[in-house]
């Protein structure tokens, strides 16, 4: 498999704590929501490519039900969001909110 973070699959990923990783998912899904508000679909599905890359490298490194259990909903509802109808009624804001918790805990020591 080809990886956008060559870095982070090659075992730099599975250092982070979850809390850090669900933090640059998020960035990633802030780069994809901001190339859509700007019309650019290219950009806006290669930082959706890069966000599902991120939650498989997690994925793959969850040993805690709750936490898999987690990232395969968020992984069908972004996947709906921006590719499928969006059945479960997303919202751009949701997004924001749902990463922005991350982000702060994430950094709130630094």
């Amino acid at each position: 498999m080809k990886y956008e973070h060559k870095n982070l699959a090659g075992g730099r990923w599975r250092q982070l704590s979850f809390i850090e990783q669900m933090a640059n998912i998020g960035s990633e899904v802030e780069r994809s929501l901001s190339w859509r508000s700007r019309n650019n679909t290219d950009y806006s599905l290669k930082a959706f490519e890069r966000t599902l890359e991120l939650i498989g490298l997690t994925v793959d490194g969850i040993r805690n039900y709750a936490k898999l259990k987690e990232l395969t909903r968020l992984r069908e509802l972004l996947i709906d969001f921006f590719l499928g109808e969006n059945q479960y009624n997303s919202t751009e804001s949701f997004w924001h909110n749902y990463f922005l918790h991350f982000a702060y805990a994430a950094r709130k020591d630094y």
